[in-house]
C-alpha cells in the first residue's frame, strides 16, 4: 500500500473546494419544502402556550389554574412555577397549557388566575453610580448589584501617561440586543413508549439528548433529537430550555404530539441577549503617534448574574506595554445573556477601538496611518498590515481622508470614513463522521452536525465529491439527529472546519484503498493514480471510470468511520484577523445615518466554498451595521419592562440602510496550509467601532454610545456646541 498523507491542495487546484458553489439546499428552502421545527405538524399535534410573568421583580403570590383546565380544547396544564417563587425578570415562565388549537390555548392562558407582589428592581446597566448607591442605601442589607470582576494590570501606566505627548480621555458604550433569530426558539415533541422524540431547534443535535434526562425522567438512549434546518441562533440555541422540557411533559401527560414555540415577545424577552458594556478610557501617545498607555474602567450587565466583557480582551487587539483596566459587573433583574457572534469581542472592540481613533484625532494624525504605525502592539501584524492596504485601496481612503469635520461636505449632510480591526481564535469542533461507498461510485457521509445557515450540507458534499472527482450529486448528506455519528455543536465559528477537516481525511483514506485497487487490477504504479472528472487517471492517461474503480470493492462497499481532527494534521485551525472600513454620511440636522459603503478584508484559510464564505462576511456587516445604527433592547427603569420587545419597536435595518458591502477575502500563498478556519462570528465585531469612527470623522464630534441614533447623533452635535 502506498504511504500517503491527508491534507489540502493549494487554492485553486481542487476542481470543486474553494469554488462559489451553490447551496445544495437552497432550492428546498426557497420553495418552502424545508421542514423547520415549526413545520412539524403530525396529525393530533397540540399546540402550547406559555403564562409569563409582566414584572422585572416580585413573588407569585396567587396560582389558580382550575378554571384553565376546564376551557373548551385545553388538554393539559403544567405550573412551571409554584406560590411564594422570586421571580426575577420580565418573560420568567409560570404555566404551560396544551390544547388542540393555538386560540383555545390563549383563552387557556386568560382564564388563569394569578396575582404577583412587586419587589424592588433595577435594570439599567449603564447606571454604575445608581447601582452603587443603591447598594449603599440598602440599610445593612445590600443589594449586591455591583460586582468587583477584578483588574489587569503591566507596566506603569501613571508614568507612561504623564510622560505621553497626547492624552485622550473618553467614555464610550454599548447597550444591549437580542439575538433576533428568524426563527424562535422551540421544540416538538412526541412520545412513543419510553421513548422521546424530539424536533428541536438547536444548534447542538448532538449534545442535547442529554439534558432531557434529568427534568424529564428519560434515559438519554431513548431520546431522538432532529433538526433538519435551523432558523439562526447565533449562539443561543445550544440547550434544552425550562419550554422545552415543558412540551416534552405536555406530551407525556397527554399521550399526543405538542409543539411550542416561543412568541417573538417572549422570545426577545428570555431566549437570548448579547449584554451591555460601557467604559471610562485614558489613552495615551508619543509625538509620533505609538501608543504608550492605557487605562480603563468596563462596566454593564448580562442579568441576574451581574458579568460583564472579559478583562482578557481590554483593551482589544492593541495591547500597550503599559496597561490598566478594571471591570464591574452590575446586577440587573434582566434574562441571562448568551453567547451572542463572537461573544464580548464586538463590545470590547467598540470602547477600544473608538479610543484609539480619538487619541489619532488628538494627535493631528491620519487614522489609518495612526492603526498602522501600532500594529506592533497586536499578536497578527503580518496579517493586518497587508488587509489594511487592500482595503485601503478598495475604499480609496487617500482620496476620501480628511480631519474631523473638515471638508466633509458643505451642506448639512457630512461624509466621513472610519476604520477598525479585530481578530477571533474561535474553538475546536469534535466532530465525527461516517463515510459510505457503494460499488456503483455512489457516496454518503453521515454526521449528528447541524446546518445553522453556514452550508455544512453543501461544503460536505464539495469535500467528498472534491476528493473522489466525482459531482455532488452523486454524494447524499445526511445530518441533523443524534442517532448519528457525534458532531460538536455549532459554536465558535468552529462548524465547517470541524465537519469538512474530518470528511477531507475519510475520503482521502477512502479514495487511497480504492486508487489501491486499481493499481493492482490494471497493474499501473499506484503512486501515480489520481480521481477526477468522474475517472481514475495516471497522469494523462484514462485507467478507468470511477464506477468501475468503486466497484472493485465489492457488493458491501466500503465504510469508513473518521474522528475529530487535530490543529497538527493541517486540515482545521484556529484565530484569524481582518479589518473594516466604513464611509458614512450623517445628516446633522435630523442626526440620521446614511451607510454608504463598507469595506471587509478577512483572512479565513483553506476556503471551502467561497460564495458561502462570502456570504457569511455580508452578513457580518448587515449585523454589524444593526447593531450600530438601531438595534438595542430598551428597559423602562420605572417598570423594569423590556418596552419594544415587538418586531414594531425593536428597529432593524432595512435594505435600503445597508449601502455597499465589498468583501475580499487576504489570501497569501501558503493560507491553505492552516486549514479550514472558523469564519462566521469574525465579521460582525469591528463593525461597530469602523461606523463609530466614520460617524465622528464626518461631524466632528464623538457619538459616545452604540447604536448610533438619531438622538444620540443630536445630542452629541448639541453637546460639543454648548
Amino acid at each position: 500500500m502506498v504511504e500517503r498523507k491527508v491534507g489540502w491542495e493549494p487554492q485553486g487546484s481542487h476542481a470543486l473546494i474553494g469554488g462559489e458553489i451553490q447551496r445544495v439546499d437552497g432550492k428546498v428552502k426557497a420553495s418552502g419544502q424545508a421542514k423547520y421545527t415549526n413545520d412539524i405538524n403530525p396529525p393530533g399535534t397540540l399546540f402550547a402556550k406559555l403564562l409569563t410573568a409582566p414584572h422585572a421583580h416580585a413573588k407569585l403570590v396567587l396560582l389558580n389554574i382550575d378554571k384553565a383546565k376546564a376551557v373548551k380544547g385545553v388538554k393539559s396544564v403544567i405550573v412551571m412555577a409554584k406560590l411564594g417563587d422570586e421571580i426575577r425578570y420580565e418573560g420568567w415562565p409560570i404555566v404551560a397549557i396544551a390544547a388542540e388549537r393555538p386560540e383555545f390555548a390563549e383563552d387557556g392562558l386568560r382564564a388563569i388566575e394569578f396575582k404577583f407582589e412587586s419587589l424592588p428592581h433595577f435594570v439599567d446597566g449603564l447606571d454604575l453610580k445608581g447601582a452603587v448607591e443603591a447598594d449603599l442605601a440598602a440599610d445593612g442589607k445590600p443589594l449586591k448589584l455591583t460586582k468587583s470582576l477584578g483588574k489587569s494590570e503591566q507596566g506603569d501606566v501613571e508614568v507612561a501617561l504623564k510622560e505621553a505627548k497626547h492624552v485622550h480621555e473618553g467614555f464610550y458604550g454599548v447597550q444591549t440586543i437580542t439575538h433576533m433569530s428568524m426563527e424562535p426558539h422551540g421544540s416538538h415533541a412526541a412520545w412513543d413508549g419510553d421513548h422521546l422524540n424530539v424536533a428541536l431547534s438547536t444548534e447542538n443535535v448532538s449534545g442535547t439528548s442529554g439534558q432531557y434526562v434529568q427534568p424529564v425522567g428519560v434515559e438519554a438512549m431513548n431520546v431522538n433529537v432532529r433538526c433538519d434546518f435551523l432558523g439562526s441562533g447565533f449562539g443561543s440555541k445550544s440547550t434544552v430550555d425550562v419550554w422545552d422540557v415543558a412540551c416534552a411533559k405536555l406530551s407525556k401527560v397527554t399521550g399526543k404530539p405538542v409543539r411550542l414555540m416561543l412568541s417573538r415577545t417572549t422570545e426577545m424577552q428570555i431566549a437570548g441577549n448579547r449584554p451591555s458594556a460601557f467604559a471610562e478610557v485614558t489613552v495615551g501617545c508619543d509625538a509620533e503617534g505609538n501608543v504608550t498607555a492605557w487605562d480603563s474602567r468596563h462596566w454593564g450587565s448580562n442579568g441576574l448574574e451581574g458579568s460583564i466583557v472579559g478583562l482578557d480582551v481590554t483593551p482589544y487587539v492593541f495591547r500597550p506595554k503599559n496597561r490598566k483596566s478594571i471591570a464591574t459587573g452590575i446586577a440587573t433583574n434582566c434574562s441571562p445573556e448568551r453567547p451572542w457572534r463572537a461573544p464580548h469581542h464586538p463590545q470590547a472592540c467598540a470602547y477600544t477601538q473608538t479610543a484609539l481613533d480619538d487619541l489619532a484625532a488628538k494627535a493631528g494624525i491620519d487614522s489609518l496611518q495612526f492603526f498602522t504605525k501600532n500594529l506592533n502592539l497586536t499578536s497578527l501584524p503580518h496579517i493586518y498590515e497587508p488587509e489594511l492596504e487592500i482595503a485601503a485601496k478598495l475604499m480609496d481612503w487617500k482620496g476620501k481622508w480628511h480631519p474631523r469635520g473638515k471638508g466633509a461636505g458643505n451642506g448639512p449632510v457630512k461624509r466621513g470614513i472610519g476604520v477598525a480591526l479585530h481578530t477571533w481564535n474561535g474553538a475546536a469542533n469534535q466532530s465525527n463522521v461516517t463515510l459510505k461507498i457503494h460499488s456503483d461510485g455512489s457516496v454518503e457521509v453521515v454526521t449528528g452536525s447541524q446546518d445553522v445557515g453556514t452550508g455544512t450540507r453543501t461544503c460536505i458534499a464539495q469535500v467528498a465529491a472534491d476528493t473522489f472527482g466525482v459531482s455532488m450529486s452523486a454524494v447524499k448528506v445526511s445530518l441533523g439527529s443524534n442517532q448519528f455519528p457525534k458532531a460538536g455543536a455549532s459554536e465558535g465559528s468552529s462548524t465547517i472546519g470541524g465537519v469538512t477537516g474530518p470528511v477531507r481525511r475519510t475520503t482521502q483514506q477512502a479514495l487511497w484503498k480504492i486508487l489501491d485497487l486499481v493499481a493492482i487490477r490494471h497493474t499501473v504504479d499506484g503512486t501515480t493514480l489520481a480521481a477526477r472528472d468522474g475517472k481514475v487517471w495516471s497522469g494523462d492517461k484514462e485507467i478507468c471510470t470511477w464506477k468501475q474503480a468503486a466497484s472493485l470493492i465489492g457488493p458491501m462497499g466500503l465504510e469508513l468511520y473518521g474522528g475529530p481532527v487535530t490543529d497538527d494534521e493541517g486540515l482545521t485551525n484556529h484565530q484569524v484577523g481582518g479589518v473594516q472600513m466604513a464611509e458614512v454620511a450623517v445628516d446633522t440636522e435630523t442626526g440620521v445615518i446614511r451607510i454608504v459603503k463598507m469595506v471587509a478584508v478577512q483572512d479565513a484559510g483553506m476556503i471551502v466554498n467561497r460564495l458561502l464564505a462570502r456570504s457569511q462576511v455580508y452578513s457580518g456587516l448587515i449585523m454589524g451595521i444593526a447593531y450600530s445604527l438601531c438595534e438595542e433592547r430598551i428597559m423602562d427603569n420605572k417598570t423594569g419592562r423590556f418596552i419594544n420587545a415587538n418586531l414594531n419597536d425593536y428597529k432593524l435595518p432595512r435594505i435600503g440602510d445597508i449601502g455597499d458591502l465589498v468583501v475580499e477575502f487576504y489570501e497569501p500563498e501558503s493560507e491553505y496550509k492552516r486549514g479550514v478556519i472558523g469564519l462566521s462570528e469574525p465579521p460582525v465585531i469591528s463593525t461597530g467601532a469602523a461606523i463609530s469612527n466614520a460617524v465622528a470623522n464626518a461631524i466632528g464630534v464623538r457619538v459616545p454610545v452604540l447604536p448610533l441614533t438619531p438622538k444620540r447623533v443630536l445630542d452629541a452635535l448639541k453637546g460639543a456646541k454648548g
